[in-house]
């Protein structure tokens, strides 16, 4: 069994999976204060939970962006006696990027186009909603391009709240209407329905650069399913994108 792993700036996504299939999926914190014992109780918690123990992993596919905590992950694997593969240059022969400086692409980007390119075809849109706001271009050949990055919904509210003493935080959620007659309508109206119309504009402008009308258009990340509800810009919600390109990686690598 391989054990996906997409670690986030906030959150770390893991997926266990048996012959490509997901078995379970479930989230911890990203916290650089965690030690490699820490991570493997918590995984011993987790599967646990599902009724299983850690031996049952074969290896570890590993995607990530904070570089101490690559480490310690690096000591779970030893722990655990399994090899473990990290997305990015040892992997950058079965990851076509034609981006300007492929090695700054990120792990969980890469990861994105792979499955997009993969389970629907290119090319292909990934809106990726977590810590930051990811739009991945896939072109017609399969490889990466590009895309955009703004500042995620959490991150807004965030800052919105630290700087506008009256403004306390509000469900992350789609309102009822567009004309906010509240101050919680006003600001999910400001977070959800303008995240939506930013993916909206950022994605039609793509479509035209990239002269692929057609191209399929795939949120992901764990506000996916919330900003979705304010668009019909998506052909497809998939939550666990990233962590099934992470292990369409490993297959390939080990193909």
């Amino acid at each position: 069994m391989i054990l996906a792993v997409d670690m986030g700036n906030t959150q770390t996504a893991l997926g266990l999976f048996e012959d490509g299939e997901l078995l379970c999926a479930w989230r911890m914190p990203t916290d650089c204060t965690f030690t490699k014992d820490e991570i493997h109780v918590r995984l011993q918690g987790y599967f646990r939970m599902y009724g299983r123990e850690v031996s049952c992993i074969d290896a570890i596919a590993f995607a990530g962006v904070v570089p101490q905590l690559r480490r310690e992950w690096q000591g779970v694997a030893d722990q655990l006696g399994v090899p473990i593969m990290m997305v990015g240059r040892d992997t950058a022969a079965v990851t076509p990027v034609r981006a300007d400086n492929p090695a700054e692409v990120g792990a969980d980007r890469i990861a994105n186009a792979v499955a997009a390119a993969t389970f629907y075809g290119a090319p292909a849109i990934v809106v990726d909603f977590g810590t930051a706001t990811n739009i991945d271009v896939v072109d017609t050949d399969g490889s990466y391009i590009g895309g955009a990055i703004a500042p995620g919904i959490r991150i807004s509210m965030d800052a919105l709240a630290a700087r506008a003493a009256q403004l306390a935080s509000v469900p992350l959620e789609a309102p009822a209407r567009f004309i906010g007659r509240n101050t919680v309508e006003a600001v999910q109206n400001g977070l959800v329905v303008g995240t939506a119309a930013m993916a909206e504009g950022l994605v039609r402008r793509i479509k035209e650069e990239l002269g692929a009308p057609g191209a399929r258009v795939i949120a992901t990340g764990g506000l996916a399913g919330v900003v979705a509800e304010s668009t019909d810009v998506f052909d497809v919600i998939d939550p666990q994108l990233t962590l099934r390109g992470i292990c369409e990686i490993h297959r390939r690598m080990t193909a």
